[in-house]
């Protein structure tokens, strides 16, 4: 991929990119953080990035990865932030009743079923792509999915639709 290549990529993908795995994680700024990290450390091996499963593909695991880490990372700052003060600094209020709706829902997935529903119901993917990029079998990929589905739908569907 060309510098120039990889400059339409990021201008293309990155928006898209940042809502799929703001819906992973549930915090936009930490969504916007490790994209754009993801694609900083894309662009040094930009000339690989077509002969893998798709630079896509490889932005959005790299952000998926640095997110966990810093999640872990980010559970022993909370737990010294105890210790020192007995309390927690604030957090950002979260963006439109749609989104929070639908974040706080994602929320309460187990991890793995969240990654695989918004890979699948968000970014669009098959369930063979979900597979290859989370490193679960098809199987396991689908039975995620089921649960989810079963798990989300009290939470996003209308009470008229809920009774139906």
């Amino acid at each position: 991929m060309t510098d120039e290549e990889f400059e339409e990529f990021y201008t293309h993908s990155v928006k898209h990119l940042v809502g799929q795995v703001y819906l992973m994680t549930g915090d936009l700024h930490e969504a916007q953080d490790v994209v754009q990290e993801a694609f900083v450390r894309g662009w040094a091996r930009r000339a690989r990035l077509e002969r893998d499963a798709g630079p896509e593909a490889w932005i959005r695991t790299v952000a998926w990865r640095l997110a966990v880490s810093r999640w872990r990372r980010r559970g022993r700052t909370l737990a010294a932030w105890r210790l020192r003060d007995g309390h927690l600094p604030g957090t950002a209020p979260a963006p439109d009743p749609e989104t929070v709706t639908l974040v706080a829902a994602l929320r309460r997935l187990p991890e793995g079923q969240r990654r695989v529903a918004v890979l699948h119901y968000v970014c669009d993917l098959s369930v063979e792509q979900v597979a290859a990029e989370t490193g679960l079998a098809a199987g396991t990929v689908k039975t995620h999915l089921f649960r989810a589905r079963a798990a989300l739908r009290p939470h996003l569907v209308s009470e008229e639709e809920h009774c139906v």
